[in-house]
């Protein structure tokens, strides 16, 4: 033993006169703590588990324990002259009075073992697979039926998920008994340890496939490419997805398969932008048709309607045709759709042109240009 160790008690943090129960207890929260299960790797936690296990070999032992509250490490270390063996505790490969080391680690690390790994043989469902398709800003408006294109894993077609080739069958691993985890007995410094491992033989499977499928290299699976029919409803929006049951990868040991998610992109159309379930149409108005009113032709997502636009119509104003939007997604109602017109000023006009609308614009008065009134009208309200 090292010089520069540290006094036990402080090891397991309890005070000299800490009861057995105390010392257990501490034990089992530090051992846990700093379980090699836990830090693979990490050296650090491995200097500290073997330091708990050395403080708790002494402690948990009447005889060592008062040797070592009297002469301190020389009392049970050989190395300080007083010798270890008269306790009776043989030196460090037991736990005293609350027997061997696997058995406070078995109720300790019941986790690790092979009590709560899941049963290789036993169904697993298939993962999900997630593509992606595009449609038109139509489509999307009135549903469509899509053929999907995806690869996914399914059962073996040569040896219909077996994984074994024709005329040869699986076995049951004889090494771990179709568990596919073996317990193993390591002797080490602190005493007798086990574990739970994968099994060696069969790799985990709890299986031996003698003769493999060559088709699936004796995995019971194979990735095929397959083309869905997607029925894709009215009013989905551009990013949202589509669930198809048992669309995904096949499952194992006759494990449900996994879902098929569809992604759907809504391509942009030039015409008709979309805010929810409303449709928006921006239209141009000729002055002509703005000032004197007129009947024009919107475009909707069903057609074409007729609309009137009354006289004076302002650049900016904004008409509802309602009921004329998007379906809502399994839903008989829809969203409406709004028209914004704006007024296209006239350009490079002939002489003739300007001149008659000089003289049109001679003929208007003050009440033909009411926003243009109402702001001079404050402006000078500010200014004066």
């Amino acid at each position: 033993m090292a010089d520069n160790k540290r006094d036990y008690y402080e090891v397991l943090g309890v005070s000299k006169g800490a009861s057995d129960d105390e010392i257990k207890k501490a034990f089992r929260k530090l051992a846990k703590q700093y379980h090699p299960d836990l830090h693979p790797d990490d050296k650090d936690a491995e200097a500290k588990f073997k330091e708990v296990n050395e403080a708790y070999e002494v402690l948990s032992d009447p005889s060592k324990k008062a040797k070592y509250d009297q002469f301190g490490f020389a009392g049970v270390d050989p190395n300080y002259g007083a010798g270890a063996g008269a306790g009776g505790g043989g030196g460090f490969g037991g736990f005293g009075g609350f027997g061997d080391m696997g058995d406070i680690f078995d109720s300790i690390f019941g986790a690790f073992g092979g009590g709560s790994r899941q049963n290789p043989n036993a169904p697993r469902r298939g993962s999900d697979i997630e593509v992606g398709t595009a449609i038109s800003f139509m489509e999307a408006c009135k549903g469509v039926s899509k053929t999907i294109k995806v690869n996914r894993l399914q059962k073996c077609p040569d040896c219909g998920g077996s994984g074994a080739a024709a005329g040869s069958s699986v076995k049951t691993c004889p090494d771990c008994n179709g568990k596919g985890t073996v317990n193993i007995s390591q002797q080490s410094l602190f005493g007798m340890v086990r574990q739970t491992v994968k099994c060696s033989r069969c790799g985990g499977r709890g299986k031996i496939v003698d003769t493999p499928c060559k088709k699936c290299s004796g995995k019971g699976m194979v990735k095929m490419a397959e083309e869905k029919e997607v029925n894709i409803p009215a009013g989905i929006d551009d990013g949202q997805q589509l669930r198809v049951g048992g669309g995904g990868n096949c499952g194992a040991n006759g494990g449900p398969n996994g879902d098929l998610y569809i992604t759907v992109t809504v391509r942009p159309d030039p015409i008709f932008e979309r805010d929810g379930y409303d449709v928006w149409t921006d239209i141009p108005l000729t002055y002509g048709q703005a000032a004197l009113g007129d009947e024009i032709v919107v475009p909707t997502i069903d057609g074409k309607v007729k609309y009137t636009v009354p006289e004076g119509t302002q650049a900016g104003t904004v008409f509802r045709l309602k009921g004329k939007g998007i379906k809502k997604v399994n839903r008989n109602d829809r969203g409406d759709h709004y028209v914004k017109v704006y007024v296209e000023i006239p350009k490079n006009l002939s002489k003739e042109q300007k001149k008659a609308l000089k003289e049109f614009e001679q003929t208007l008065e003050t009440k033909n240009y009411q926003k243009r009134q109402t702001f001079f009208d404050k402006l000078k309200e500010k200014f004066k």
